[in-house]
Order: structure tokens, then sequence, then C-alpha cells
């Protein structure tokens, strides 16, 4: 499943740079699905907690509009650095994304409510419950709202484990599932990928 779509070069470079630095970004395979999600709605605009050194961020874009517009928001400038260069690469223009560095629950309140698309969220799994609440608010009816390591590396669906982590990813896929205003999916590629559809208001 992983090799079904084979990375091209600027993404396997973008890969290597995260893994390098502990940034380690969504597979092949969740990347994939991120690229479907938005071509499926037909996304302008979609915001990304966690940059991933740019794989995500490049896998999005490519899914989006043509004049779609991505907005990143990572807490180290390092990480936004090497997505920006991984986007060069690819032959994404500077227009196309918005780069924010900063505490993603410092930065998402202050995005407009309702204005986009989709919502991934890839970093800090303690905070993946608060970023929900952000992603119902932000997102529009209709809108898509993604988190990757939905398993959790094995650990969500072992009881035994109960680390801040483990348990944070546990709450939100619970929350996502029993939400009344969210259709949820869980995609078991990578390490789980779990997406919900904003139902209209």
């Amino acid at each position: 499943m992983e090799e079904f779509l084979p990375e091209d070069e600027p993404l396997i470079n973008a890969r290597r740079l995260g893994e390098e630095i502990g940034a380690v970004p969504i597979g092949p395979a969740g990347g994939a699905a991120l690229r479907f999600l938005a071509a499926m709605i037909d996304a302008r605009t979609v915001v990304e907690v966690g940059s991933g050194c740019g794989v995500s961020g490049i896998w999005l874009l490519r899914g989006m509009r043509k004049d779609g517009v991505l907005t990143s928001v990572d807490v180290e400038h390092e990480h936004q650095r090497l997505a920006k260069q991984a986007y060069a690469e690819a032959g994404l223009g500077t227009s196309r994304t918005r780069m924010i560095v900063g505490r993603a629950l410092e930065v998402l309140p202050r995005l407009t409510d309702g204005a986009y698309d989709m919502v991934f969220c890839d970093a800090a799994k303690q905070e993946y419950p608060e970023y929900l609440t952000a992603a119902l608010r932000l997102l529009r009816p209709g809108g898509v709202v993604a988190f990757d390591n939905a398993l959790w590396h094995h650990r969500v669906a072992d009881p035994a484990q109960r680390d801040p982590e483990t348990l944070a990813v546990r709450e939100v896929n619970r929350l996502v599932r029993e939400d009344e205003r969210l259709v949820p999916l869980l995609l078991p590629v990578g390490d789980g990928l779990l997406c919900a559809v904003k139902r209209d208001d």
C-alpha cells in the first residue's frame, strides 16, 4: 500500500530531511490519501498543523486547486525553512503557501471561522483534542479534518498503554467517532489517518 504511488524526488528529499531532524512526516500512502481528499473536495484553503518539513504540504498542494493556498503552522522555524525549500523544489510557488511559526494553540484562534476547506493535524499528539475543537470552528460545512498517527504505533488499541500522548490520540478518535456534526472514517494507511467530514450546519 505504501508503494502504490511512489514518491518523486522532491518528496523523497523532504522526507529524508524531516526524518534526519526528528520531524517524521506522514508516510507515502497517508500523503496520497491527503492529496485524494483535497482533490475530492476541490480544496482552495487548507490548514496544516505540523509541516513535516514539507512532505504533507506537497501532497496537499498537489491535490488542491491551482489557486489554492496552504496555511502551514509549525512551532519550529527550521521545519518551516525546510518546508519552503521542499515547496520550491517541487515547483510550488510562494504565493501558494502561508507559513506561520508558532504554537498551534496560539495561532489557530487567530484564523478565520468557517474559512477553510480542510484541516490536517500532525503535531503535538497531546494537543489533538484541542486541534479538533479548533478545526470544527475553522472548517466550512462539507470541510474535512484529518489526523495522522491515529493508531499511534499500535498503542491506541492496547488499553494497557496510558501515556499522555496515547490517551490524547485515543480521545480524539472517540471524539470524532461520537460527534454528530461529523461523518468519521479511520483509514488504515501508515500509522492510521483519522478523517471526518463536517456536516452542513
